[in-house]
């Protein structure tokens, strides 16, 4: 019996939301949640591809043995669209429940960085920055979303490349 595709991405993606909040709670525990260095985005980035391999390797498993590259780009992008929504629910609860004055804190941490990168920055435009920034943070959500499934994406290409095996044709 063919395992269903929808089926895996689902698992697999709420496994990758729950691993995904599991280090996001981590770093608020450590109050570096406000910071997206380098290394914080590769180590998300790397949970991402970890969970979406993972699921291929098991739906391979499942099939048989057999993996289509199509089979591979579903399952890639539909576990990183789960995990995303899983993020932004934790995203949501955090910046409105946990911490209401995320943002205040967060623009304040952005404020400093900006600053100390460009010192010709005016404060007059850093406000005009914030401004047009809080006009269009509702694009945030949208943009997280459609950035998580391009990644998820391409960990289901480069996962398919290596684990792609077609039925024989007999």
């Amino acid at each position: 019996m063919q395992p269903k595709i929808g089926k895996y991405a689902l698992n697999f993606g709420l496994l990758l939301g729950l691993v995904s909040v599991v280090f996001n709670v981590m770093l608020f525990s450590v109050d570096m949640h406000y910071e997206q260095t380098p290394a914080i985005q590769i180590i998300g980035i790397s949970i991402l591809f970890a969970l979406v391999f993972i699921g291929i390797t098991q739906f391979r498993k499942a099939n048989g043995g057999y993996l289509k590259l199509g089979e591979a780009l579903k399952l890639g992008t539909g576990i990183a669209v789960v995990g995303a929504v899983i993020g932004l629910i934790y995203y949501f609860l955090l910046t409105n429940v946990i911490e209401p004055g995320f943002m205040d804190k967060a623009s304040e941490f952005a404020k400093v960085k900006a600053f100390e990168n460009n010192p010709k920055l005016t404060q007059e435009q850093w406000d005009q920055g914030m401004e047009m920034q809080k006009k269009f943070a509702w694009i945030a959500y949208p943009f997280i979303l459609i950035f998580q499934a391009l990644i998820g994406l391409i960990a289901g290409l480069v996962a398919g490349l290596i684990f792609k095996k077609d039925k024989p044709a007999y």
